[in-house]
């Protein structure tokens, strides 16, 4: 299935000059179609100006998605990201801090491409 079964209005976001459908949270409808520059105009759209942290969990998602079909836990990136970063930055708290509104599993897949799933909230 490549559209969001939780979509209820469609949106877009401009890449490239090419637009990208996203549900009415932002998340893509068509995950094929994720590329850095969805992650930027997405990202932009959200008021997040990316850096190289918010890359490590963007790529992060995205692996882990590929590899396991699912959505990464949060304890999980927290222990990815300790040995990563370090003690003080992989945090639960400073994954929050990168994103915002909705933290890594909420904001952060967003922006990764990877769909809501039906078990978050």
């Amino acid at each position: 299935m490549k559209t969001n079964p939780f979509a209820t209005r469609i949106e877009t976001v401009m890449v490239d000059g090419k637009p990208i459908d996203t549900d009415q949270e932002g998340y893509i409808q068509d995950m094929s179609q994720w590329s850095e520059g969805f992650a930027k105009a997405q990202a932009a759209k959200e008021g997040l100006e990316l850096t190289q942290e918010h890359w490590d969990v963007i790529y992060y998602i995205r692996e882990y998605y590929e590899q396991h079909s699912v959505q990464a836990e949060v304890r999980k990136m927290i222990k990815y990201f300790k040995e990563k970063w370090g003690p003080e930055r992989g945090t639960n708290h400073h994954l929050h801090d990168l994103f915002p509104y909705g933290g890594p599993q909420k904001q952060g897949n967003r922006v990764a491409g990877i769909r809501r799933t039906k078990g978050e909230h």
